[in-house]
Formats: structure tokens, sequence, C-alpha cells
């Protein structure tokens, strides 16, 4: 559905040329929820507005349904924007308009006629819940309805596209949830492919399907969401990971293996990190381990949770036992589609 290709994005600073995207490469699936996730200045917001050429690309090609947008002339270029909603962190509402008013801006500009604009207006005010707040102005709602609103006005051309930039960023996160239980509703029912991008990482693990990590102008991760979650590669992912779902243990579990290890009650062993996913998540794994390989196992630390009602967790457990036993019983969770890292462990 959309494709960059090895886009690059350079802008006017200070001190001379800034890169805020370097050699991008993305696709999109049609219908999908696909999040783009960094810390502030990764470029992700430079990454959405080359979608719709808002910000055209110094290098590359960007393909929106297989058209490249960076080929059309201008008529063709607003055809194409009007197929791609965007949806912005401040709302960007007219103050002077009520909230029907600008749900239907974009209509009074596409030439549609008012008893088409109002019979359009009134449906994507009842699909975002806003029907009784139509005639209300933007400063008589509050900041979760505003964003409602700005998603209806996105939707207003039927688009089978919508950006979302950091739509949830400056909302609490009760809104925040109710805005994404929104999105994936109008991804679901209308097969509208949304690209998401966000720096916060529970907004990915709520809704989307896949996700693209950035860092400085770059992608440096990209899979599928519970992948990404349970196995992160680059540093970048794994910092953003252990924000809700620590990869390290932390330093009171350290120091008691320590202390264990001083007081000669751990005299050899591995620290194993154990990570699952979906239906690993429900099988006795420990237990058949002790079962098949007669270990000694203590867990020291874990974390459980759930990527759109798929579990995902990670474990950390003290193992010990016959060396053999120990790397056979690694190599059979590794089988059985267990992530495992092995850190031996001595009092030495």
């Amino acid at each position: 559905m959309i494709e960059l290709r090895n886009i690059f994005q350079f802008y006017r600073g200070p001190a001379g040329p800034v890169e805020a995207l370097r050699g991008i490469d993305l696709n999109v699936v049609r219908g999908e929820i696909h999040g783009v996730i960094g810390r502030s200045g990764a470029g992700k917001s430079s990454l959405v507005r080359v979608i719709n050429l808002l910000n055209r690309p110094s290098r590359g090609q960007v393909l929106v349904g297989g058209q490249d947008m960076c080929a059309l002339d201008p008529p063709g270029l607003r055809a194409a924007r009007s197929r791609i909603g965007m949806v912005f962190q401040h709302f960007n509402l007219l103050s002077s308009r009520t909230v029907a008013g600008n749900v239907g801006l974009p209509l009074e500009l596409a030439g549609i006629g008012a008893t088409e604009i109002r019979a359009r207006v009134d449906a994507l005010l009842d699909i975002v819940g806003l029907g009784a707040l139509r005639d209300h102005y933007p400063a008589q709602i509050s900041g979760g309805q505003k964003q409602r609103v700005g998603i209806a006005r996105a939707l207003a051309t039927k688009p089978s596209v919508l950006l979302s930039d950091e739509a949830t960023s400056s909302l609490d996160p009760d809104t925040t949830r109710s805005i994404l239980t929104l999105l994936q509703q109008i991804n679901r029912d209308f097969s509208v492919t949304i690209v998401l991008v966000t720096h916060q990482m529970h907004v990915v693990k709520q809704v989307a399907n896949r996700v693209a990590v950035m860092d400085a102008g770059r992608i440096v991760e990209c899979g599928p969401v519970i992948q990404v979650f349970t196995q992160p590669q680059h540093p970048t992912t794994r910092g953003l990971v252990d924000e809700f779902a620590p990869q390290q243990l932390p330093g009171s579990v350290n120091a008691r293996i320590i202390k264990l290890m001083a007081a000669n009650e751990v005299r050899r062993g591995q620290l194993l990190r154990l990570a699952f996913a979906g239906d690993d998540s429900d099988r006795p794994i420990l237990s058949d381990l002790i079962r098949r390989f007669g270990l000694d196992l203590n867990i020291v630390h874990g974390h459980v949770d759930e990527i759109q009602g798929r579990p995902f967790g990670s474990l950390a457990v003290h193992v010990r036992g016959d060396n053999d036993q120990v790397t056979a019983a690694i190599a059979h969770l590794r089988q059985v589609g267990v992530t495992v890292d092995a850190q031996a462990l001595s009092n030495a």
C-alpha cells in the first residue's frame, strides 16, 4: 500500500544541512496499522509527512497505492492527498468553526454540496461519538474530544490511508486508550491503512500490527510487534522496550544473587533470561524442564503482559544442575520457541 524507497530528507540548519531521513526503506501493507516509533528527533514526523508529500523528499521514491507521489503534477497531488487523511498532535481545529464545521471543511474545499456535507458529517460524528456536540466550538470540548473531531475530519474525504502524527501524546492515559480503540475500530470497519507515529511504546503495543523503530533518521529495526517486543535486536529498541518490560535485571535482583553467591548458597549455575510470546506462554515450561532434565530452578525476576490479547513476557531464572543437562535444557527451550539468553554464574 505504501512504499518508501531510499528516502533522504535534508533541511537547512544554522550550521549547514541537517539530515532528517537517511536512506529510509519502508513497506506498509494494505489494511494494517503500522507503528513508527523513536525518541524525539529520530525523524518520525519527517517520515510520516513524506508519505503525503507535506515534506517532499530530497531524494528517493514515495509510492502510495502504486502511485508515485513525487511524479504527480499539482492537480494530481491534490487528488492523491484527498485519499490520505492526517491526524495531528495539536488537533489544528479552527476556533471560529463548530465541531461540525471543522469536520466538514475538507468537503467544502472539495466543492461538495451542503446536503451531502451535512449527511457525511453527521455520520462521521456518530462514528467518533460526538453527535451530541456537533454545534459546540473547540473551546467548549475536551482534548480527547478535539482529537476525535480531528479524526472525523481526516476521514471526511473517505481516505484509504490515515496518517497519525503523535495523535495521543498530549492526552491522558484513559483518553489515549479510547482514541486508540477508535483507531482500531476505523481500521477494522473501513479497511483504512493507518501509519501511527509515536514515541510511546505502549501505544504501539495496544494497536499496531507491525512497527518500525527509528534512530537518527534511520529505521534500525522493523517487524511484527510481538517479535520486536520479545526479541529486540537494536539498542534503541531495547531501550524503548525497557520502559515497560525491562530487559535488564533490577539492581536489587543482581545484589541478591551476589549475596547468595557470597554466602556459598549458589555454587554454580546459570542465569537464564527467557522471552516467550503467544502459545508459548501457556506451556508449563519450567515444570517441564525440572521433569525432563532434573534441574533446580529459581525464578528471580519476571514480567508478563499482553499485546492485543496475545500474552508475552520474560523470566529471569537461576538454574543449577549438571552442565550437560543445563545445555540440553537450553537447546530444548530454543527448540520450542523460547528465546534464551544464558549467563554463567560462579562464586569464584
